[in-house]
């Protein structure tokens, strides 16, 4: 049987997601309060904004996310090393 994918997985789980909802896990943790999720599935991506609201997780958001998680890094790394 041939099986055919959305941007968003196969049609039997996309239509899954349609009907009862999407099941989403935390992927990535950018901060404390931003995080990356993905559903199980139809392994749609999807982040929170500025708002605290679930969005799609676009390239320009990805980039966002990962510019956002060096900055938090290399601050935390700089508080933990004035501290000890």
């Amino acid at each position: 049987m041939k099986t055919s994918s959305t941007q968003h997985g196969n049609k039997i789980t996309s239509l899954f997601c349609n009907v009862f909802g999407h099941h989403y896990v935390v992927s990535k943790k950018v901060t404390k309060h931003i995080k990356e999720y993905k559903c199980i599935h139809c392994q749609k991506q999807v982040t929170t904004d500025a708002s605290g609201k679930l969005s799609e997780l676009t390239p320009q958001m990805q980039e966002i996310n990962d510019t956002l998680e060096d900055m938090y890094q290399k601050r935390r790394s700089r508080v933990v090393q004035h501290v000890a």
